[in-house]
């Protein structure tokens, strides 16, 4: 025997009615594509700039300190005199500072596993290695921050380029396509590595040796012929290359494509390394 007390009926159709009032009229909604979706996480990144600013420090005091500390300690002793030698050297430091802050990206994308936030956003039906594109289009920003303060810093110590506005544009371009695929690199250490202080001791280890290695701060004709053997190949130096001559309005499209082979090379391959070792975990 089944006992149905009085209204239960009334609740039930109203409960229901509530629900269909709630609820989205028409067909779901298509999910993001990867474009959108990309874009969204990008923005994410912009809004944990917004909220937390001292992410900026290191793109605008770090080149600052770069900058004065070789142009006036050894800019007197490499070229004669601090002029010369800062129209030499704040292009490659500006490479210099954009290759070494991109090491951040991995650090970001460790915390954001080591927090769960990927967990929550693998839950989620958009393109799955859109949280990791959207973090390197958000650092494109942080890259661009540096290179333009740079470039103004520059111009108030003397400094001036042959290229003229269209030059530096065009030079600050490149470096940012070069910072988006050397970024690829941190990135698969963020998803192999198990701490953030894990990421960043690895991330330096390779870093200042490419960085310092290189046609950054003195004329690589100057070394020994065993050094200029790795400077002549080294990524970083066709990069300041390719800049340097862009800036000062001699460009030089040997470098320049190389630059671009070789950020077509490390998207491919620690691009496609990256995304496997995320849809894996």
């Amino acid at each position: 025997m089944t006992i149905t007390r009085p209204g239960t009926e009334d609740i039930r159709d109203d409960g229901r009615s509530a629900l269909r009032d709630v609820l989205a009229a028409g067909t779901r909604p298509a999910p993001a594509r990867a474009v959108a979706a990309s874009l969204a996480f990008g923005w994410r990144a912009m809004l944990k700039i917004k909220h937390v600013p001292d992410q900026l420090i290191d793109v605008t005091l770090f080149p600052v300190v770069m900058t004065l500390m070789f142009t006036y300690l050894f800019g007197g002793a490499l070229a004669g005199s601090t002029d010369e030698y800062l129209d030499y050297l704040l292009p490659g430091i500006m490479v210099m500072s954009v290759v070494m802050i991109t090491m951040y990206t991995g650090i970001s994308v460790n915390t954001d596993i080591a927090k769960g936030v990927f967990d929550r956003i693998r839950t989620l039906p958009v393109w799955r290695p859109a949280a990791l594109v959207g973090a390197l289009l958000g650092d494109a920003f942080r890259y661009t921050a540096a290179s333009v303060t740079m470039v103004v810093f520059g111009l108030v110590l003397g400094f001036r380029p042959g290229g003229g506005v269209l030059g530096v544009a065009a030079g600050i371009a490149l470096l940012v396509v070069f910072a988006f695929a050397f970024s690829w690199i941190w990135t698969m250490f963020g998803l192999l590595l198990r701490s953030e202080k894990s990421v960043t001791g690895v991330s330096s280890m390779v870093v200042f040796p490419l960085t310092f290695l290189s046609n950054v701060l003195v004329d690589p004709a100057t070394m020994p012929g065993w050094l200029q053997v790795f400077v002549n190949v080294n990524p970083v130096s066709h990069a300041v290359s390719a800049v340097r001559g862009l800036v000062h309005g001699t460009p030089d499209l040997a470098a320049i494509g190389a630059t671009l082979g070789a950020a077509a090379v490390l998207t491919a391959v620690f691009g496609t390394a990256t995304l496997r070792l995320y849809n894996r975990r």
